[in-house]
């Protein structure tokens, strides 16, 4: 099946699956391969025209977030040179639709882990725990469900290479299966009471919140800070910041919650409601783009 993609809508397949939003996909040749609501869903972009297989057209769109209006939002966040620059550059990259609980598992995994690792992670939980799919002759794995985590033995989780995130993700897991509907009714929550929610989850930092609210639950003005993006901040945004602070995130690793908080509410204020696309333009330009 084939979908042509509107000049006035841009999209870029590639930019949007090796971004660092979701990390179960895989490139083979030139068509990429991935798990997407229990379908393994394989496409690719031809110029003008996504080609597809295995899965419905309604899910390719809404996963691909292909209904955004890209140029409404660039001419809501073209706010200085900079994001500018990273907008003309990864033009066509979108913000995926996630599963809420398979993002949120990631994301937990992901603290403090490089993609490389995070991958790995997620293969081994999937292997060990989730459903196998055969497609094309090869084996597949949907994410495991909170029920088959929330039984499984730390021992188990730890066999994964999860480290001391075993105990989170099997506590969360549990809380999960507890209330069924908690992640789905976060949709339909505020920024704020959603991140609330989040944040009582073990495991889950103001990072992983914002994250799991961006890449997963449609809440476009969550604005994730990493080291990139703060990195970013103090390249091209410390002038609006106090001095101390700037001086401090320079020198430290890793943000307090204090700093945290600072940075990400600037994000929001400056940037709008779609802080969250120029956070990811902005964290990907200066991961992978950008030259200074």
């Amino acid at each position: 099946m084939k979908i042509r993609l509107s000049p006035s809508r841009p999209f870029d397949l590639d930019l949007t699956l090796c971004c660092g939003q979701a990390f179960r996909w895989e490139k083979q040749s030139d068509w990429w391969y991935g798990v997407v609501k229990g379908n393994v869903l394989k496409v690719r972009q031809i110029v003008g025209e996504l080609e597809f297989e295995n899965v419905d057209e309604d899910l390719l769109v809404d996963y691909f977030g292909l209904e955004d209006d890209l140029p409404r939002i660039f001419s809501e966040i073209r706010k200085d040179k900079h994001i500018c620059a990273a907008i003309d550059r990864c033009k066509g990259l979108r913000l995926l639709r996630q599963e809420p609980w398979e993002c949120l598992i990631s994301y937990i995994c992901a603290t403090y882990k490089n993609i490389a690792s995070i991958k790995r992670m997620l293969l081994a939980l999937s292997t060990k725990f989730g459903e196998e799919n055969r497609f094309e002759g090869r084996s597949y794995y949907n994410f495991p469900i909170p029920e088959k985590l929330a039984c499984a033995s730390l021992k188990a989780l730890v066999e994964c290479e999860l480290g001391y995130r075993a105990k989170y993700i099997s506590q969360t897991a549990k809380m999960v299966c507890n209330d069924v509907s908690v992640l789905q009714n976060l949709r339909h929550m505020a920024y704020d009471e959603a991140k609330k929610t989040l944040l009582g989850f073990p495991g889950v930092g103001q990072k992983v919140a914002d994250c799991v609210l961006l890449f997963s639950l449609q809440k476009s003005e969550a604005f994730p800070v990493d080291v990139w993006v703060r990195r970013v901040m103090i390249r091209h945004y410390a002038r609006r910041f106090p001095q101390k602070l700037v001086d401090r995130i320079s020198k430290n690793d890793s943000l307090s919650d204090s700093e945290y908080k600072l940075l990400n509410l600037f994000g929001r204020q400056y940037f709008g409601k779609y802080a969250g696309y120029a956070q990811e333009y902005l964290y990907h330009y200066e991961r992978a783009c950008s030259k200074a």
